[in-house]
Order: C-alpha cells, then sequence, then structure tokens
C-alpha cells in the first residue's frame, strides 16, 4: 500500500459498520423490551402477521412466532433451524440471507480490491516523465552527440598526422608488398 490514504479509509469503514450493527442490535432489544408478549400472541397465524413487528421471528415449521435472541446474532437450532427461520421478510430463510450476504459481500471486497489494483497499477503505467527528467534525457542526448563528433574530429587529425608522417594505416597491410 503504497499511500496513506488505504488503512485509513478501511478503519473508517470498519468504524461505520460496527455502529450500524451496534445501533441495529441496541433498536433491536429496544423493540423486544417494548414489544413485551407481542410476538407469541402471534402464534398459529400467518408469517406477514408475526413479522410486522421487527422484533419477531417466525419459524415456519412449527408456525411459531418468537422474540428474537438479540443477545446471539443466528437464532440458535434449539429454538429453529436456519432453513425454517424468517425473519424481515417471509420469503428468505435464514440459510438463504446468510449465503446471499456471503456472497455479495465477497463481490463487495473484490470489487475493491480490484479498484484499488487498477488504480494503483494505472498510475505507475501511464506515468509520464516530468519535466526535470525530460530535460535531463535531453541533456544525456546532447551531450553524447557533442562526444559523437569530437570523437570523429580527432579521429579525421589523427589520420591527417598518419598520412603527414606515412604511418597511415592501409586497409590491407601486405598491399606495400604487392608486385604492381
Amino acid at each position: 500500500m503504497a499511500s496513506g490514504g488505504a488503512p485509513g479509509l478501511m478503519r473508517r469503514w470498519q468504524l461505520l459498520l460496527s455502529g450500524a450493527a451496534l445501533f441495529l442490535l441496541f433498536s433491536a432489544v429496544a423493540a423486544q423490551e417494548s414489544s413485551g408478549a407481542a410476538c407469541s400472541q402471534n402464534t398459529n397465524r400467518t408469517c406477514e402477521e408475526c413479522l410486522k413487528n421487527v422484533s419477531c421471528l417466525w419459524c415456519h415449521t412449527s408456525k411459531a412466532c418468537l422474540d428474537y435472541p438479540v443477545s446471539r446474532i443466528l437464532p440458535p437450532s434449539s429454538l429453529c433451524k436456519l432453513s425454517s427461520a424468517r425473519w424481515g421478510v417471509c420469503w428468505v430463510n435464514f440459510e438463504a440471507l446468510i449465503i446471499t450476504l456471503s456472497v455479495v459481500g465477497g463481490a463487495m471486497l473484490l470489487a475493491v480490491a480490484v479498484c484499488c489494483a487498477c488504480c494503483c497499477c494505472r498510475g505507475k503505467r501511464s506515468r509520464k516523465p516530468d519535466k526535470s527528467e525530460e530535460r535531463a534525457a535531453r541533456e544525456r542526448e546532447e551531450r553524447r552527440i557533442r562526444q559523437e563528433e569530437r570523437r570523429a574530429e580527432m579521429k579525421s587529425r589523427h589520420d591527417e598526422i598518419r598520412k603527414k608522417y606515412g604511418l597511415f594505416k592501409e586497409e590491407n597491410p601486405y598491399a606495400r608488398f604487392e608486385n604492381n
């Protein structure tokens, strides 16, 4: 993690989610205390009537309307099996709810990870050289060209001196010995 923003963002999300969970827990406790015996009154009625009260849990197999056990996240199997427990809406049982939330949560985490990876990689890949880097590269190229020019000039001077004193290297050193 190159930037310092990602860990801070995760902490904020954790605080936000834990705050929301505590709020839901306390509101469910308050609703349960205020409802009193309202949940047990809806036993042997319909699921919709039972779930009008958010603190109630409908057990589909026993057709019982029970107080939601707010001290636990999931209702214990002694109270009602997860496959037949309903809360909030009648058409979703707890097993499906857990699986769906797990898949959605995993997809969201994967999406965030992909977005972070794309943002980090894009910044490295498309990074353009700044003006100082461009200037340094241009100066290196100019020095290289001047060096090549000086090298060629020195070579021509040395060749002239060699010709003047007869030390010029011929392409074929044995050409002097050939009979013309």
